[in-house]
């Protein structure tokens, strides 16, 4: 009994996050990025994926929309990338976030990879997940203040 409400409780949560996700074609679509229903279920799955790769639990609407709402307007990213693009920043949200021991909120982390991405990582998800991110938990890990992502402390 447990478990068939657990797997009701994941499969209305990915009807939710399929709609969310649609309607954020609303806004990308002003930039030239639109996501297809079989994309869109692709990345809701890679979400549930992510989520038990790093042990995470959300209650809400994922991260997926606001990734999109902060990364819409890159010029680091077209339609032909679109998808990819999303799932890496995803994972790597996920991942950095147990790093980082929840100690940046979901927002912060969000601006700082935005403005890496757009910044000196000029749209290089490696870069970003290699480099500043991992900067970034190192600095959170050991107490270092960080006010622009730019000038993260370097060890």
């Amino acid at each position: 009994m447990e478990q068939n409400f657990a797997l009701a409780m994941v499969e209305m949560q990915k009807i939710q996050a399929l709609q969310e996700l649609r309607c954020c074609n609303e806004l990308s679509q002003r930039f030239g990025l639109f996501l297809t229903e079989q994309q869109i279920s692709n990345l809701v799955d890679r979400r549930f994926e992510a989520l038990t790769e790093t042990g995470r639990v959300e209650f809400d609407t994922g991260i997926l929309p606001k990734l999109v709402e902060a990364f819409c307007d890159s010029p680091f990213i077209d339609n032909a990338n679109y998808e990819e693009v999303l799932q890496e920043l995803q994972n790597s949200f996920y991942y950095f976030k147990n790093e980082c021991h929840d100690l940046i909120s979901d927002e912060e982390l969000i601006e700082f990879m935005r403005r890496i991405f757009n910044g000196r990582a000029q749209g290089s998800l490696e870069y970003l997940s290699g480099t500043s991110l991992d900067e970034l938990c190192r600095n959170t890990r050991y107490g270092y203040a960080y006010e622009d992502p730019d000038d993260i402390q370097r060890f």
